[in-house]
């Protein structure tokens, strides 16, 4: 922990959350719905309130979240050996996003792929191997280690950004599965990207999301997916260096099999 906030030395904070979307689009036909609720309402003389609520779809391919360990059923248990069964209609009695109710605070280590690359972004279905990680880690000077939060950029918001959005669920660029062995040698403690973290098609005949498998199934990772990179890859290559204090903090859903997630970076 001393180490990771050594990492904060210029008091630059940035969000890597994208803003919500509430309006529907190629990959979001489930948005959040932002509804505004008792605009003016009367609170007395001279005293008024303007008000809103907002329900969204934690799960969906659009907005920025992290999954908590409940939320990956495989052969019908969950991480841990835990039976899936205790994941009801009235949310989850273990392994819930509370879990990590009082934050995750480590040092982040963002490894750009597409710069070492030499491209804009991975196009959808491209994987990101162990060879990609490494080369990343050789261009940027960073080495990934024991209790780091890996960021994971791929491109995938500024494709959308640039040419619009697309159905990410049948087409997205992601990891390779075999990379999760690498991840778990480094013994990470969180895995975040710019994308779902999974490639779309999956390269795994039968499992459609094999790294969040092998991430919160098998390994028991908080995964976060379609982070925002953007203002965070500038000022990492304005630095001249590609890793920071990273604090993530969920909603306190006691039950929840997620979060809308803001992890913060500082510098």
């Amino acid at each position: 922990m001393l180490a990771a906030a050594g990492e904060a030395r210029l008091g630059r904070t940035i969000s890597l959350t994208a803003p919500v979307v509430d309006w529907p689009a190629a990959d979001n036909l489930d948005p959040a719905e932002h509804q505004m609720k008792q605009l003016g309402a009367d609170a007395g003389p001279g005293l008024s309130f303007s008000m809103d609520r907002i329900a969204m779809n934690i799960h969906g391919n659009a907005d920025s979240r992290i999954d908590a360990l409940c939320h990956v059923i495989f052969d019908r248990t969950l991480y841990n050996g835990l039976a899936a069964d205790t994941v009801t209609e009235k949310g989850a009695r273990e392994l819930s996003i509370g879990t990590a109710a009082d934050g995750i605070v480590s040092r982040g280590v963002l490894l750009n792929v597409p710069r070492s690359r030499g491209v804009p972004w991975l196009e959808p279905g491209d994987h990101v191997t162990a060879d990609d990680l490494l080369a990343a880690e050789r261009d940027q000077g960073v080495h990934v280690g024991r209790g780091d939060i890996v960021l994971l950029r791929v491109g995938h918001r500024r494709r959308r950004t640039e040419q619009g959005a697309w159905d990410a669920a049948q087409a997205r660029a992601g990891l390779h599965p075999t990379v999760l062995q690498l991840l778990a040698e480094r013994q990470i403690a969180a895995l975040g990207s710019d994308g779902n973290n999974d490639t779309a098609p999956s390269a795994v005949a039968g499992v459609d999301f094999p790294v969040h498998v092998l991430a919160v199934n098998a390994l028991g990772l908080h995964l976060l997916d379609y982070l925002q990179f953007t203002e965070l890859t500038q000022e990492c290559e304005a630095a001249g260096r590609w890793s920071l204090l990273c604090v993530i903090a969920p909603l306190r859903l006691p039950t929840g099999t997620g979060s809308p997630v803001n992890p913060i970076a500082i510098f």
